[in-house]
């Protein structure tokens, strides 16, 4: 009906007007749709002539859309919803699932993100993965700017609309040198940790956080000897005997003496922690993430490796 009671609109026509009345201005939308600046500014009158409204105003060395404008951004954004959906379902039945997914992940699931990618596009040759690692303040940061279609994290941000999925366990284990008196006993006291030098990961670390959050709830104030930067680091000074340090048993080896690392038996220790897959609640989920989470529920299993 609407191309019938508007028979000169154009696809051309309505993808200009959206890229204008998303970045704001004609040459920025003519930059980015690959055209030239007099091409975006006939295709916009020739859209208003056929509408019979205005749509977009100046304002200032930009423009301003109007209340007509925005309900034609409307209709064109669900327009191209519903296309990429259509395109997504004949890909689907074509079995060429195609895309890209943007992952990011907190430090210590280095040790296992790789383990779950590399099959993954092997499955999918056709999605490219863009995959960052950093530390559980920056993830949240980039959550906060909706710079991944995913990410993957021990305990999600509440002040972000998140769909949180856990996927994994994450045991955190408390770990001293191989020569340890510690090492050798089966039962050891949470009191007697009071007096033992700690070594921890750096502010915005969320084993950090969580090791604080469990020493707090036995109201044990930590005896913090050195913060270091990487699990790497806490392995290397640990086994040089400067503390002790509570690390993600995924970040260990399966036997910790190859590291001259000993996980020590203190009574509340491992910590109990799981691993989530997170994505913005408020956002569309991108195919190839959505893929994605399909994979991990059939590959992955709620198990501490």
């Amino acid at each position: 009906m609407y191309l019938n009671a508007y028979p000169k609109v154009t696809f051309v026509q309505l993808r200009s007007f959206e890229a204008v009345a998303r970045l704001g201005g004609i040459t920025r939308a003519a930059a980015a749709l690959h055209l030239t600046q007099p091409t975006v500014s006939t295709q916009l009158k020739e859209l208003r002539s056929a509408v019979g409204v205005d749509l977009l105003v100046p304002a200032g060395r930009g423009v301003r859309i109007t209340d007509a404008g925005r309900d034609l951004l409307a209709t064109i954004e669900a327009m191209f919803e519903s296309w990429r959906e259509f395109e997504s379902g004949i890909l689907d039945r074509q079995q060429m699932i195609r895309g890209s997914l943007k992952i990011a992940g907190v430090t210590t699931t280095e040790y296992f993100l790789a383990q779950w990618l590399k099959p993954f596009v092997d499955a999918f040759p056709g999605i490219d993965v863009d995959l960052v690692i950093e530390n559980r303040d920056k993830v949240v940061s980039r959550l906060e700017n909706a710079q991944d279609d995913l990410a993957v994290m021990m305990t999600p941000p509440l002040h972000i609309p998140l769909s949180a999925t856990p996927v994994m366990e994450n045991p955190l284990c408390l770990v001293g040198p191989l020569a340890h008196p510690w090492a050798a006993r089966r039962a050891i006291p949470l009191k007697k940790l009071a007096d033992e030098p700690l070594l921890m990961r750096e502010p915005g670390s969320g084993t950090r956080q969580a090791a604080l959050e469990f020493l707090a709830e036995h109201e044990l104030t930590p005896n913090i000897r050195m913060t270091l930067g990487s699990n790497e680091a806490i392995k290397h000074a640990v086994a040089a005997g400067l503390g002790l340090a509570v690390v993600s048993r995924h970040a260990i080896a399966p036997d910790p003496a190859a590291d001259n690392l000993a996980i020590l038996k203190v009574a509340g220790f491992p910590i109990s922690r799981h691993w989530h897959v997170v994505h913005r609640a408020d956002r569309r989920l991108p195919r190839a993430a959505a893929v994605f989470l399909q994979y991990l529920d059939q590959a992955v299993s709620i198990s501490a490796t």
